[in-house]
């Protein structure tokens, strides 16, 4: 009648070993030993005696009973309303209840199943048959505790499980697209390391001459107008379903057509472009109101098969994709001068004819054994019917006395040994025609360095980009659009004309 009780009804309840208690109830100590004789030999079973009625809500809330055995007749206190009081009470509304009186009286049998009681027994009960009503009662108690205790454990973990996928969604949320990351939670088996072929648009932004803007602004300013830019960006992708590759500086790499496969993966990174390209309005608007210089943005989009996947260790990894196309929208987008759009011909191809198509031409980027065929994108028609402006061409002025330059012609971003001389003959505020005895082909990206009339040094870091050859003047000239142009440039340029 001493041994401890083996569990309570605490939260985190271990019930896996849980042992049979009993509790009993009567005003007659005979019953007491009796009861406990026939019990206190079973080794599974913990017997616990209170001879009075009105302590027997606090022992039971003390001892958690599995079973209780409450005798029906005790002075002062009616024994149906004892079995009331227990399906009142917190501790023991769903405690198993046997009833023990000393009639088989169906009157008062039906009564005490009607107030909640479990079974009823006639005294004095059999030892076999009271043990086995025991266990019954007892067993099918614990049974319900642990499948309670276990519900409680699996909305605990749900819960915690929600909190840790809402912070996955906050924090992924800022690369990929809702469904993208609904996608990721709802099988996290693709998570895994590894990838597959399979055939997606590529899409790569770059500002145009951002680094040498950064170079002469301090870095929190820097810092500030590219999350400017990012912010914009990162919405326009996300509205269109892109995934975020990565964040190079301020160049965007983007994926559509992965982890999610959708038929109009392409016409989406196409209209996205656009998109893109117009919200540079926004952008430099907002710049101004910092006194940032503006900025320009080319893209470069390219559909095929790639790998895409899973790619790094345990401890690290990121979701990409790699090969040679990738490398191929790279060198697409090497092309762009601000606010263009260049697409290879699968691209062009996968929309359908949709496309405003505004120019084409032959290029040979490194690494590629044919010339391939590139076109500047205007817009596209259908559901989406998103266009750029249509371009006009700038009107230049001549110049009454040509300007002598000096000017490199660079190997993709790296700028090479030869220094060549040449003459601004045309000019207007972002393009210039050079005159020079040498031939600087479309598409490549030249170095100027600017002096005054007394040949002193105005800039070194003048960029540009050969948008022309021109063929119908007495030398070998170019029409080049600036990318980059440092403040001491601008103002000397601005006098020219």
């Amino acid at each position: 009648m001493n041994k401890e009780t083996q569990f309570s009804f605490d939260a985190d309840l271990d019930l896996s070993n849980a042992r049979i208690t009993v509790l009993l109830i009567d005003d007659q100590p005979f019953i007491g030993k009796m009861i406990g004789s026939m019990l206190n030999n079973e080794e599974d079973i913990i017997f616990h005696y209170c001879q009075d009625a009105r302590k027997a809500i606090h022992m039971a809330n003390h001892v958690s009973p599995t079973v209780i055995l409450q005798d029906l007749t005790m002075p002062d206190v009616d024994g149906l309303q004892m079995v009331k009081y227990y399906r009142m009470n917190t501790f023991s509304s769903q405690t198993p209840l046997i009833v023990l009186s000393g009639q088989e009286d169906a009157k008062v049998k039906a009564d005490a199943f009607a107030f909640g009681a479990n079974d009823y027994m006639v005294k004095p009960p059999d030892r076999i048959e009271l043990i086995a009503r025991i266990r019954y009662h007892s067993q099918a108690y614990i049974n319900m505790l642990q499948r309670d205790a276990a519900y409680r454990r699996v909305a605990e973990q749900s819960a915690e499980l929600e909190i840790r996928n809402q912070f996955i969604k906050k924090t992924f949320g800022r690369y990929l697209s809702d469904d993208i990351v609904e996608s990721i939670l709802d099988t996290p088996e693709g998570l895994e390391l590894g990838g597959e072929k399979r055939k997606v648009t590529i899409m790569m932004s770059d500002l145009r001459g951002f680094t040498s803007i950064g170079e002469r602004l301090p870095p929190e300013d820097v810092l500030t107008i590219i999350n400017i830019y990012l912010k914009s960006m990162t919405d326009i992708i996300l509205k269109y379903e892109g995934t975020i590759d990565e964040f190079i500086g301020d160049a965007i790499l983007v994926i559509f057509g992965a982890p999610i496969l959708k038929e109009d993966d392409t016409k989406r990174a196409v209209a996205c472009a656009i998109e893109m390209q117009r919200s540079m309005t926004e952008v430099n608007k907002k710049n101004k109101e910092h006194g940032y210089p503006e900025v320009s943005m080319g893209i470069g989009i390219n559909t095929g098969e790639v790998v895409v996947g899973n790619i790094g260790s345990e401890k690290r990894s990121k979701y990409g994709v790699i090969g040679s196309n990738v490398n191929l929208t790279s060198r697409i987008e090497s092309y762009t001068v601000g606010g263009q759009i260049l697409i290879s011909e699968s691209t062009r191809d996968d929309c359908d004819g949709q496309l405003r198509i505004d120019d084409q031409f032959q290029v040979m980027p490194k690494g590629v054994k044919q010339p391939i065929t590139i076109y500047e994108l205007g817009g596209i028609g259908g559901e989406f019917n998103a266009y750029l402006p249509e371009k006009k061409k700038v009107a230049l002025v001549a110049l009454e006395q040509p300007v002598g330059i000096a000017f490199t012609i660079l190997e993709g971003k790296h700028a090479g040994v030869e220094k060549h001389q040449g003459d601004i003959i045309q000019i207007s505020e972002l393009e210039l025609t050079i005159q020079s005895e040498v031939k600087a082909e479309r598409l490549s990206n030249i170095k100027i360095t600017l002096t005054d009339d007394n040949q002193k040094e105005i800039t070194t870091e003048l960029y540009g980009k050969v948008v022309e050859e021109i063929h119908d003047l007495d030398q070998p000239s170019f029409r080049v659009n600036l990318t980059s142009v440092p403040p001491e440039a601008s103002t000397f340029l601005k006098s020219l004309y």
